[in-house]
């Protein structure tokens, strides 16, 4: 086994490329484990906690790149080596090399732009997004793991200085037809979404393109927003936005359910809007982004489709419970509701019996690591288990597409998917997508069906037919 440690000194990569090269680095046969990151004390913890010594990275700084690969031969790490260069090259280009110079502070670098967006560990997110709040941009905060009193803070002074933040912990957004993080390829068009829900956006995005209608504007707001310590700053915002843009013809607001005071006044805002406006609380009674979708649609004047839809024989399945393994936490309240409607209480944590739907795209999971829609490691992992308990008879699953996730997830879950089938388990999947997603979601579909799983568009559908699955062989 050959152990490779480097350090790049002041070889800054924002932290969504670093997770992106260190998942590819890992994907590459004979690796066992990589580390590619900033020298943040947090991440010094998790080389260490990965078993690298810390010797071998003395004296390095936050503004430090580590890179830290296990390999089973020089030959192997000579590879992950080239890899990781060719990743990290499109960001890489010599500072000396541009003109005029990069700017090397948030500041400097809004002083032409209207919008800020920060991806740094969630210790660091405050001070840059202030900074560029203080220089009049508008934020998005991809960052996670930002205390919520920092949070009610930029939003206090995001009000004061008349632009909006979204975020922190916003995934998505789409501003003028552009899509910004997790954002899919939509067709620009008459919809504005406002959401405390960052795959929730995109599920409606793609389940209203399905129906030929597009999205001009999804504002995330992160999903604390609608808390009683934030008090719905953002939503409030984006909402006033919204109403005074003249090509938006219905808004949609979707949230998980918002503290009790909050939700008042969101509905008070909602109600004094010009623009006819759709809220929709995820978790609550008949709420679902299906259901959202399909009354813009009815405001519209649009017609429903039939969503799409890639289903396969079942077959003989195992009697047992369901088990859910979510990337997209909207995506998972929404079945959580749909699923204990007909089959009782359903348990949001992975240990225990009975039926479970586990958001692994929570802030506990992702501390230190990429997002499951990125990295699938931690999915798979729960994936191989489910096969092996043989008291769960439905696995259903999230697969996200867009512009930063995984770039070929059916491909890597295929081969556990099927291990899954054959060990007697059903596989639902709920695909969260467009054909004009970088990853093709009927590609994308066509591989998770040929590997055994029954492929819905619309996430509603797939909980639907998972707990028939269970009805049908009940455990």
């Amino acid at each position: 086994m050959i152990e490779w440690v480097e350090v790049r000194r002041g070889a800054y990569h924002d932290s969504v490329r670093l997770m992106q090269a260190t998942a590819t680095v890992q994907a590459l046969p004979g690796i066992e484990d990589a580390v590619v990151a900033m020298a943040t004390p947090l991440n010094l913890g998790l080389l260490e906690g990965a078993g690298f010594s810390p010797d071998s990275v003395a004296g390095v700084g936050p503004d430090d790149l580590v890179v830290a690969v296990r390999a089973v031969d020089r030959d192997t790490a000579e590879r992950a080596r080239r890899t990781l260069d060719e990743a990290l090259s499109s960001s890489s280009r010599p500072a000396e090399a541009m003109s005029p110079p990069p700017p090397r502070t948030i500041g400097r670098a809004v002083a032409d732009a209207r919008l800020a967006l920060i991806s740094v560990p969630g210790e660091h997110a405050f001070v840059e997004a202030m900074d560029a709040l203080r220089h009049g941009a508008h934020v998005m905060v991809f960052s996670d793991n930002v205390p919520v009193s920092q949070e009610a803070a930029l939003k206090e002074a995001a009000a004061d200085a008349g632009v909006l933040v979204m975020g922190p912990d916003c995934g998505t957004a789409i501003v003028n037809g552009i899509g910004l993080g997790f954002a899919n390829v939509v067709p620009p068009g008459p919809v504005g979404i406002v959401g405390a829900a960052g795959t929730g956006i995109q599920q409606i995005c793609c389940l209203l393109a399905d129906a030929g209608v597009g999205v001009r504007h999804a504002l995330g707001t992160g999903g604390r927003d609608l808390s009683a310590q934030v008090g719905g700053a953002s939503t409030l915002a984006a909402l006033a936005v919204l109403d005074e843009d003249p090509d938006t013809e219905v808004i949609v607001v979707v949230s998980k359910p918002p503290a009790l005071d909050v939700a008042g006044v969101v509905a008070a805002a909602a109600a004094a809007c010009r623009t006819p406006t759709v809220v929709t609380y995820l978790g609550t009674p008949g709420a679902t982004l299906e259901a959202a979708a399909l009354q813009a649609l009815g405001l519209l004047g649009s017609t429903a489709p039939e969503w799409p839809a890639w289903p396969v024989g079942a077959g003989d399945h195992r009697p047992g419970s369901i088990l859910g393994l979510f990337s997209g936490g909207s995506l998972r309240t929404e079945a959580a509701a749909i699923a204990a409607t007909a089959l009782g209480s359903i348990s949001e944590v992975e240990e225990g019996n009975g039926h479970r739907l586990v958001d692994l795209g929570a802030d506990r999971y992702t501390v230190g690591r990429a997002h499951p829609m990125i990295d699938q490691s931690i999915r798979i992992d729960r994936l191989e288990a489910a096969a092996r308990d043989v008291s769960v008879g439905v696995i259903l699953l999230d697969v996200v597409l867009g512009r930063g996730a995984h770039p070929d997830p059916g491909a890597e879950l295929a081969p556990v998917v099927a291990h899954a089938v054959g060990a007697g388990a059903a596989v639902v999947v709920s695909l969260c997508g467009t054909d004009g997603d970088p990853q093709g979601r009927s590609r994308q579909a066509a591989g998770l069906c040929e590997a055994g799983a029954a492929v819905y568009a619309c996430n509603a559908a797939a909980t639907r037919a998972a707990v028939a699955l269970v009805e049908a062989v009940p455990a």
